[in-house]
């Protein structure tokens, strides 16, 4: 931002006042004015009334938006023309028309520059408001304002004060109570009232309800918004006598407790249990002629089905509806864990049921998706078919869901019929639906239906991408079908879809386990030369099938050069260069291998002690432990 040259402006302006130079430069150039005030209209007190033509003026050349304008040069022409000075009222006036915080700023300034005029207590607090409510006011702009207040020998007032706790910080709020001491000031019922909602805000729950024993004992009370968030932020932090206690002054003071209010107490009364409190809460809202909202419901429900009381929940629920209160996703959420906590999602049919007139797609969508989630695929499929037969039109999220939910309980009939049949509700498939059913077909093993669903995703116009040939090479290569495997990866290679590390982890995982080392080895190197970093599970992959292969020499090779190229080894790959050393019976090089592998911080599991065992009884039996690659799908088995 330009900065004018306020004091220039000010001396040139000072020259045109009926005034006397009492300090001037060696050139002969005024330094100081003394200007002598002209007769202002005064109160009955003698303080002198703001000039209304002065301040609608001034404010209108602030307020100026022309790109061609320069605000504070105008102002300083225009007060050229008169013989008078600015009173901090008239300030504080024009201050007060000012919409944009910077421009107020920038006149706050320009005012202080102007001869014989000086802020005072109300000008401080004006400018210091305008900052507070555009939240324009950050800590170094407020401090530099009060250090301007020091040095001005401006004294707050507890007005000050009060805009002070609202713009600091919480750590700053200690500031605002040594000024209050040295400025000598009361405190009052709002500054209470602005401090404890300070340190609630900065979560300072012990000194905000200090304060409020303090305001108390003074003879101030709150209003039922600051009683609510003292005993919001009590019931939060699990203080339960002391909101309880909060709320008995409530009713003692006659402040009447709100929805609000009760909602609180249900929430934290259920939280710990305490049934026979949130009861009594909530029959007390309900006599008091409180009306119910949703949060109140939400809340009673959620506290009922939390202490396993779920017909209870379904009761207030179907009151929710009779008073047309409409549930929102929270609300079935909530029902949901309660009947998933007592075994009685069967239920669900009859809260679906209840709400009929509230239930749509959206909501159906909500329901299908939660219970996929939770591992409740019957369910979910049975909210499903019911959103199939009531609405036309289907929700993407919700069919992507169940099919997701269908694929990973390994029901593939269900989820290829699905696949077939979604375009009958307006959604079209696309490559992501289909690699969900390739993923559930190739872990069964369910070959023969891939080769038919690939044509068809390709028949409807859908490109394969990486995931696509990458669960198609790892299926056709699980059940040793290499030709086809091979196949892909060409096909692959002649897109603009190009392999990467798990295609030619699931390659060479292909070629190794079917017996072809050399061919897997030539596929290591060549995935290299293309710029591709071999990762641990390529390495462990090659380390297994040279170790099942009795090539010792070879699978030490890889673990070296494994370690020289930076890829760090986990668990998966000691275990199974354990192995092969225990089954080869290098003893003394296996145990050498377990205690790099100590120093190195992994920790042993199942595998590793069976494997110690087995070295420490000298037993060369090989015990089959089978194991799921997380990258790959292929089944990695260090013991086999």
């Amino acid at each position: 931002m330009k900065r004018l040259p306020f004091l220039t402006t000010a001396r040139a302006f000072a020259t045109r006042y009926s005034g006397r130079v009492v300090r001037v430069d060696s050139s002969g150039r005024a330094l100081a004015v003394e200007v002598d005030p002209p007769d202002l209209p005064r109160d009955a007190r003698g303080h002198a009334l703001p000039r209304r033509d002065l301040i609608c003026r001034a404010a209108r050349i602030l307020r100026s938006t022309s790109p061609a304008a320069a605000p504070l040069l105008d102002l300083a022409d225009y007060l050229q023309t008169l013989t008078l000075t600015l009173t901090p009222a008239e300030v504080s006036e024009i201050l007060k028309c000012i919409r944009d915080p910077d421009r107020a700023l920038e006149f706050f300034r320009f005012a202080a520059s102007l001869p014989g005029f000086h802020h005072d207590c109300f000008t401080y607090n004006r400018i210091l408001s305008i900052l507070a409510r555009s939240g324009a006011a950050d800590g170094d702009t407020v401090r530099r304002i009060l250090g301007e207040m020091e040095r001005d020998g401006a004294k707050g007032s507890i007005s000050t004060i009060n805009i002070l706790i609202g713009i600091l910080g919480g750590g700053e709020l200690d500031r605002c109570l040594e000024l209050v001491k040295k400025w000598g000031l009361n405190f009052n019922g709002y500054t209470y009232k602005c401090l404890m909602q300070a340190y609630l805000r900065y979560r300072v729950v012990d000194r905000a309800f200090r304060v409020y024993e303090e305001m108390k004992r003074k003879g101030y009370k709150l209003d039922i918004f600051a009683y609510n968030m003292l005993v919001d932020a009590l019931a939060k932090a699990e203080k339960v006598e002391q909101a309880y206690k909060v709320f008995a002054d409530m009713k003692r003071r006659h402040c009447e407790p709100d929805a609000y209010t009760y909602t609180i107490l249900i929430r934290m009364s259920g939280k710990i249990g305490k049934t026979d409190e949130f009861l009594s809460f909530f029959e007390e809202m309900i006599s008091k002629g409180c009306a119910l909202h949703l949060i109140s419901y939400n809340t009673m429900i959620q506290a009922l089905a939390k202490n396993r009381m779920v017909d209870k929940a379904i009761f207030i629920f179907s009151k929710m509806i009779e008073n047309d209160c409409q549930p929102n996703e929270f609300t079935y959420s909530v029902l949901i864990d309660g009947l998933a906590a007592e075994g009685q999602l069967d239920r669900l049919d009859q809260v679906v049921e209840v709400s009929n007139k509230y239930m749509n797609k959206s909501i159906y969508a909500y329901l299908v998706k939660t219970l996929s989630k939770l591992g409740h695929v019957s369910e979910a499929h049975r909210m499903f078919c019911s959103m199939w037969s009531f609405h036309d039109q289907g929700n993407r999220g919700a069919y992507l869901s169940m099919l997701e939910t269908l694929c990973s309980a390994g029901k593939t009939s269900e989820a290829m019929e699905l696949l077939n049949k979604i375009h009958e509700k307006g959604i079209t498939t696309d490559t992501v639906m289909y690699n969900m059913v390739f993923s559930a077909l190739g872990k069964l093993k369910q070959v023969p239906y891939i080769y038919t669903l690939y044509e068809q995703m390709k028949a409807e116009g859908h490109f394969p991408d990486v995931f696509t040939y990458n669960i198609l090479i790892s299926s056709f290569g699980k059940v040793g079908l290499i030709d086809k495997a091979f196949e892909i990866f060409e096909e692959m290679e002649s897109t603009d879809c190009k392999p990467d590390v798990v295609t030619y982890n699931s390659l060479i995982n292909c070629l190794g386990k079917n017996g072809d080392l050399d061919e897997a080895h030539m596929r290591f190197m060549e995935m290299q030369e293309k710029g591709l970093n071999p990762d641990v599970v390529t390495y462990s992959t090659l380390i297994e099938c040279f170790g099942k292969s009795n090539k010792v020499e070879m699978a030490c090779r890889l673990f070296d050069e494994m370690l020289a190229q930076g890829c760090f080894p986990n668990i998966v790959t000691y275990n199974i260069l354990l192995d092969c050393l225990e089954r080869c019976g290098n003893t003394a090089e296996a145990f050498k291998l377990y205690a790099t592998m100590k120093q190195h911080g992994l920790t042993p599991d199942s595998i590793t002690y069976t494997i110690l065992a087995r070295l420490e009884s000298g037993s060369q039996k090989a015990v089959r432990v089978r194991k799921q690659s997380r990258i790959t799908g292929w089944v990695v088995s260090p013991l086999r």
